[in-house]
């Protein structure tokens, strides 16, 4: 193709072409009103095969469509000798002579002006509450004059600091400040906000996914000043009320509230149910939050088993020195370190408190159950295991305890790995289980079940006053403390050395950083 273009197009450009070329952005290509893209539903389908799919071009000579994959408008544009046709879905305009998408700037224009007027359309629509939500984002002219002046990207430098920000405490707001750093640097989260992948159903005014995107813009935009989460607080307030003042709260229990609400409120970014997710929802939250536990109940007389299988966003783990009775430490120790992390085995390890989650319980003679096979209310054992693991990973350490006659914090220490392996407390590994101990395989080089740490939410002070902080991963292995608007760095030792109150894992297999 020569540098002026393709000249097959002369042919189309007789008479009314211009006009003509509108209708068929507006009718086929675009489609901006609700009457357009049904009228293009219904319409648009391939004159021989009836498809509505492989790639559908239309004639430009005349009203004929056809599939690209199949070659039916190549075979009409042959026997008919019309030379162009038009993408219906990119609108891209292909010569058949030239075998090729052509660039023809009259066409271009028109293209850019119908698509803009579609765009406008469809706006519309949304802000009158006519047909589907739609958004789309186009450059401003400051953007596009920022670009034509920085052609070249942004390097990430190992010191970079861009994602790094503290947020301003206003008033006993540190539980929300540290969940917030948290989530801010999950990677798949943060690449979903980023990338403008929201499409709002509600008020944004009222709607904590709107108010998160910000947050998410503020993060990574550069400024290196404190953020005041004003709005974000209020928000809280406002959807989860038993949150609402300025008393101290918790903040595993503001970490669940947050995700709930933001789940609701991403209701509009649903791509359809997943038979493959626990909690049969699609939106970005339980993505990459929700994995499914299994709970096996087993019949002590018949050996009957009855499983089910809930949801879960987080795991609560019990800890040495609660009024609950503790799985003991793993026998043989011997003072040799344990889980790569550096802590002698003596320690209360994250690996032990798993391992009492998922080992069988005895639920005793003051809780029978019916049993499905005996027909008759037997005693039996209960156990819990990972039946799908989620993207991410949270563990919750039970630190403060609540009954009638006592209320403390447990200050047990728990060391916690960098890598961690789920794989002997999923179901799947029910079976290689020999007195509640799971026997690793030789030959075992999977890494499906392992995570990656890179958020560590640590508690300090008493039950009635204390202060949240957290320990986030920059980029592979930077690690820094945010204590509400103060950020420093830190080492992997002050990381491995915390208290712990909740720790965050990421999917090594699924890490973008």
């Amino acid at each position: 193709m020569s540098p002026a273009g393709c000249s097959h197009v002369n042919g189309f450009k007789v008479d009314n072409w211009k006009q003509n070329l509108r209708v068929i952005y507006q009718c086929f290509v675009w489609s901006g009103s609700v009457e357009t893209r049904k009228r293009k539903a219904k319409s648009c389908v391939c004159h021989l095969c009836g498809a509505h799919l492989n790639r559908l071009h239309s004639c430009l000579h005349c009203v004929f469509f056809g599939c690209f994959s199949k070659k039916h408008i190549h075979d009409h544009a042959k026997n008919k000798r019309h030379n162009l046709a038009i993408d219906l879905l990119y609108g891209g305009i292909y010569c058949f002579v030239c075998q090729d998408y052509i660039y023809d700037k009259d066409m271009e224009q028109i293209a850019k002006e119908e698509q803009r007027k579609a765009w406008k359309l469809q706006e519309f629509c949304k802000t009158s509450g006519i047909g589907e939500k739609y958004s789309m984002w186009e450059p401003t002219k400051r953007e596009l004059e920022l670009l034509r002046h920085n052609p070249k990207r942004r390097k990430i430098t190992a010191n970079c600091t861009i994602g790094l920000r503290g947020l301003i405490n206003l008033g006993n707001t540190c539980f929300m400040n540290c969940i917030v750093q948290a989530l801010t640097h999950t990677p798949l989260l943060r690449d979903f906000f980023l990338s403008d992948r929201h499409k709002c159903e509600m008020q944004s005014s009222s709607c904590l996914v709107c108010e998160m995107s910000q947050l998410f813009q503020e993060f990574y935009s550069g400024h290196r000043s404190p953020h005041i989460p004003f709005r974000l607080l209020h928000l809280v307030w406002t959807h989860a009320r038993h949150l609402a003042g300025y008393e101290q709260q918790d903040a595993h229990e503001f970490l669940i509230a947050a995700l709930d609400v933001l789940h609701r409120h991403c209701k509009g970014d649903d791509n359809g149910k997943k038979a493959n997710n626990p909690n049969h929802c699609s939106c970005i939250i339980d993505q990459i939050f929700t994995g499914g536990l299994q709970s096996d109940v087993t019949c002590q007389v018949c050996h009957g088993v009855s499983t089910t299988i809930d949801p879960f966003w987080d795991i609560s783990l019990d800890l040495p020195g609660s009024s609950t009775p503790f799985w003991p430490l793993s026998p043989g120790s011997d003072g040799s370190v344990v889980n790569g992390d550096g802590h002698p085995s003596g320690a209360t390890t994250l690996t032990d408190c798993l391992r009492r989650f998922t080992r069988p319980e005895h639920l005793g003679s003051s809780a029978k159950i019916k049993c499905s096979g005996c027909h008759s209310y037997q005693e039996s054992t209960k156990q819990l295991t990972m039946k799908r693991l989620p993207i991410v990973a949270c563990f919750h350490l039970k630190r403060f305890e609540h009954s009638a006659k006592l209320r403390r914090k447990i200050t047990t220490y728990v060391s916690f790995p960098l890598e961690l392996d789920m794989t002997p407390f999923m179901a799947s590994s029910k079976e290689s289980r020999m007195n509640g101990q799971y026997q690793q395989p030789v030959d075992s080089l999977n890494n499906e079940n392992k995570y990656s740490l890179f958020a560590v939410v640590n508690h300090q002070g008493t039950l009635e006053s204390g202060h949240y902080t957290t320990f986030i991963r920059q980029h592979k292995d930077q690690w820094f403390k945010c204590d509400d608007a103060i950020i420093t760095k830190a080492s992997i030792k002050d990381v491995l050395d915390s208290e712990g109150f909740t720790d965050a894992h990421n999917d090594s297999q699924t890490r973008t950083q």
